[in-house]
């Protein structure tokens, strides 16, 4: 995602949050509430865009987070989860009280999906990794089978377009040999041709 417009043309600072600045935030929507996110930033009085005052609250500074290590079962939840609502990241944390979409992506790209696949599951179809990998074989094969097929029809045609061009130029060649002067009976030719030139 690129950075927003704004973000360009009037002097923004990005990059790492001093305390100063979250202190500036928090303090701010603990009075005020929120509200639109692209205003918080002048009324807060930050130099920050409203996306990053925004990101900075939803995944560091609201009081309800919940920090440390998952649990075992929120683990399990996640995993349940994903098993129906694939990579929903938002949609999972809004299950997972306290847990941010970032933290709740975070673990699942770094622990969870290797952790499914020492199981034997694939992280993707929450199925054993033994029935996917026959299914993609038969997949990968019949594939081959296909691109085979198409490639031999690709062979004929191309024998049946070369085939056709031999013809036509067979059928050409005599006519335009004909058409450049040249006799196509070698034999008494050239006689017929000596005894015209004397007639005349």
């Amino acid at each position: 995602m690129g950075r927003h417009s704004c973000c360009y043309k009037q002097k923004l600072r990005k990059g790492l949050w001093s305390p100063e600045e979250d202190e500036k935030l928090l303090r701010h929507i603990t009075k005020y509430g929120h509200g639109c996110w692209s205003s918080v930033p002048k009324q807060a009085g930050l130099q920050r865009c409203g996306k990053s005052c925004r990101l900075r609250w939803i995944n560091y500074l609201r009081p309800d987070l919940k920090r440390g290590t998952f649990s075992q079962e929120e683990e399990n939840l996640i995993i349940e989860l994903h098993a129906v609502l694939g990579n929903r990241w938002s949609q999972i944390a809004a299950q997972l009280p306290g847990r941010t979409d970032n933290e709740i992506k975070n673990l699942w790209n770094s622990c969870l999906k290797k952790k499914l696949r020492q199981r034997g599951i694939d992280p993707v179809t929450h199925k054993p990794i033994s029935e996917v990998e026959n299914v993609e074989d038969i997949d990968t094969s019949a594939k081959s089978r296909d691109k085979m097929s198409v490639l031999s029809n690709e062979l004929d045609l191309l024998k049946a377009e070369n085939s056709n061009q031999e013809a036509t130029l067979l059928e050409q060649r005599p006519s335009s040999i004909a058409s450049q002067g040249y006799p196509l009976e070698v034999q008494g030719s050239s006689s017929s041709k000596i005894t015209n030139n004397n007639n005349s």
